[in-house]
């Protein structure tokens, strides 16, 4: 699996866009709304940095909408994220 998954983070940001009403938010949207699930303040450096590997990575991507980026999760970046919820529902069948 690719490294991404590795960090929390990164997964709860894909999913945040995979729920996304419109499949995209804006950096400071989705920053908010990550900040509220986890009941904390994110460095913006931290929080950009995260969102910048999953873009090189090729798992979301951005666009300029005015003075704000818009973020959304590519095809690659969904695959990846549906095969993490799949692994995490076999294993919660396997125990429960």
């Amino acid at each position: 699996m690719a490294k991404w998954l590795q960090s929390g983070r990164r997964r709860d940001m894909c999913i945040l866009l995979a729920a996304a009403e419109d499949g995209e938010l804006s950096g400071q949207r989705l920053k908010t709304r990550l900040e509220r699930r986890y009941d904390t303040r994110i460095e913006p450096k931290s929080f950009y940095g995260a969102l910048d590997a999953l873009e090189s990575a090729g798992f979301v991507a951005h666009r300029e909408d005015g003075i704000a980026d818009k973020y959304s999760l590519t095809e690659a970046g969904e695959r990846r994220l549906r095969d993490q919820f799949e692994w995490i529902r076999e294993a919660l069948d396997e125990d429960g």
